[in-house]
């Protein structure tokens, strides 16, 4: 088996500032397819972008705005409450100026391409579903006409699940990603959208349909919708919470990349619009571990801490994907050949402990590896003793994990912009089963805090063993190494997420 490069890499090539990538394996036969201050901003060919983090509450104190201006920066918008301010400076010195600034506690430039990004990413194409495959489906009375097609339902229970209860129009999901188009017929009657809003520039914008993806840019996001809240009204595909709701915002740009003011203001907004449970299927760009013994790295993940960490403290459960390169995220080191993805990447080593892959090991964030047909890790998926924290599934090559009939293939069926289906694969697709699960938690204990919602997920998963050798495509040599009981292991960790405990126990 070719061990998949980071993010981007399996069957095929994909050029650099695919993050969500993270998430999306390649696999044979599938492509990938509230401000308290504000500012126009304007900024030309040698612009970047920065954040500055300062006490939460004296974000633009008047000696921080006075140093801003004077550093060359302007400011974007500001999370006071969180102390995360978001500029834009031409200046080279920006960073390295404002962090001798008394008060402010970090700060660092959130990307290497000056603003707006000057590299073009060709997104690719999921497997498209065609018209007479959708037209001569065959559906059991109560089914959706493609969900015979989808075996990962039933693979956490979901189908039983839906027997009982289809979950809470008073629960909300937000997909934090390339953007949803809620004009797909398994997405509309789930939509909601006071929750949606276009957080690219940082700043949120809520014009009508901001939170779509045009023609050109990824399905991503659309296909992770459906999976997290596809409707149950005879079309299409049934989501693990069809009864719940889900909304769009957007963070990756036009290029494909998922910068952390665009994230920062992603948590945000889900915090402050009633959102239950946001699903993270990307990394941040430009790193993909972000180092925090140097000083620019450093300050992105403090501002997506604090972003995600205000989330959960106003009742937001966060669900990220664990990647998509066989990686021990456990392990003394490991190498990342592909940071920074929007510079000159390098063969750098770092240590999983002190370098992270942000939101998916910020503290709090539920971590989630992917599972195949066969219930088996699948043979992209991270892994790592006390990073994982439930697994779900996500997909793999049909020729290692082969569904039972009437399913055909072995990745992960969901909806597609402008009213198709197609398979995807990845944690990408394991992170929304485990996010639409936690929406039926939520959904029946409505007053339940984040934490509790968390600690029955975790104790309602079906423990699973570990795998062991792990010898995913049979050529006598051993692909990963699980560690750990059947309760909590490197593989699965507490076990597979499971709907139909969600909404009986």
């Amino acid at each position: 088996m070719t061990a998949p490069h980071p993010r981007y890499r399996r069957a095929m090539a994909i050029p650099a500032g695919m993050a969500l990538a993270t998430a999306l394996a390649f696999l044979p036969n599938v492509t990938a397819s509230a401000a308290d201050s504000t500012t126009t901003v304007t900024s030309d060919a040698t612009s970047l972008s920065y954040v500055v983090n300062v006490h939460p509450g004296y974000a633009l104190s008047a000696h921080v705005r006075k140093a801003i201006a004077e550093a060359g920066g302007t400011v974007v918008i500001s999370y006071d409450r969180i102390g995360v301010i978001v500029v834009h400076s031409s200046n080279p010195d920006f960073a390295k100026t404002i962090r001798t600034v008394p008060g402010v506690e970090s700060a660092g430039a959130t990307r290497h391409t000056p603003l707006p990004a000057q590299s073009t990413t060709d997104v690719g194409t999921p497997k498209v579903l065609g018209a007479e495959q959708v037209a001569n489906a065959q559906a059991a009375d109560g089914q959706d006409p493609l969900e015979p097609l989808q075996w990962d339902l039933p693979a956490i229970k979901a189908d039983k699940a839906h027997e009982k209860f289809l979950g809470s129009r008073d629960v909300t999901v937000a997909v934090i990603d390339t953007g949803v188009d809620d004009t797909h017929p398994d997405i509309a009657p789930n939509f909601d959208r006071d929750a949606s809003a276009n957080c690219v520039s940082g700043k949120p914008d809520t014009t009508d349909g901001s939170w779509r993806p045009s023609a050109s840019e990824s399905p991503h996001g659309t296909h992770v919708a459906g999976e997290i809240a596809g409707a149950k009204n005879g079309v299409g595909i049934t989501g693990v919470a069809p009864g719940v709701r889900v909304a769009g915002i957007k963070v990756a740009n036009p290029d494909g990349y998922f910068y952390t003011e665009a994230v920062v203001c992603g948590f945000m907004w889900a915090a402050e619009h009633g959102v239950d449970v946001t699903n993270n299927s990307y990394y941040t760009d430009p790193w993909y571990f972000n180092c925090k013994d140097d000083p620019d790295q450093r300050a992105l993940v403090d501002a997506i801490t604090r972003a995600s960490r205000y989330a959960e403290k106003k009742g937001t459960v966060n669900v990220a994907a664990a990647g998509n390169e066989n990686y021990d995220l456990d392990a003394d080191s490991i190498t990342d050949p592909v940071s920074p993805n929007d510079g000159t990447p390098s063969d750098r080593v770092i240590d999983p402990h002190k370098c992270y892959d942000i939101p998916t090991q910020l503290p709090g964030v539920v971590t989630v590896a992917a599972t195949g047909a066969k219930g088996l890790k699948s043979s992209f998926s991270n892994y790592g003793f006390g990073v994982i924290d439930i697994a779900a599934p996500g997909g793999d090559s049909t020729a290692y994990q082969k569904p039972a009939p009437p399913a055909t293939s072995g990745l992960i069926l969901g909806p597609l912009p402008g009213g198709k289906w197609g398979y995807m694969a990845g944690t990408s697709m394991a992170s929304p089963h485990v996010a639409g699960v936690a929406a039926l938690i939520k959904s029946t204990h409505p007053h339940a805090p984040a934490a509790l919602v968390k600690a029955l997920l975790y104790a309602e998963a079906d423990a699973t063993p570990c795998t062991d050798p792990y010898d995913i495509n049979g050529d006598g040599k051993v692909d990963a190494v699980c560690q750990g009981p059947k309760n909590h292991n490197s593989f699965y960790g507490w076990g597979m997420a499971d709907a139909l405990a969600a909404v009986t126990k």
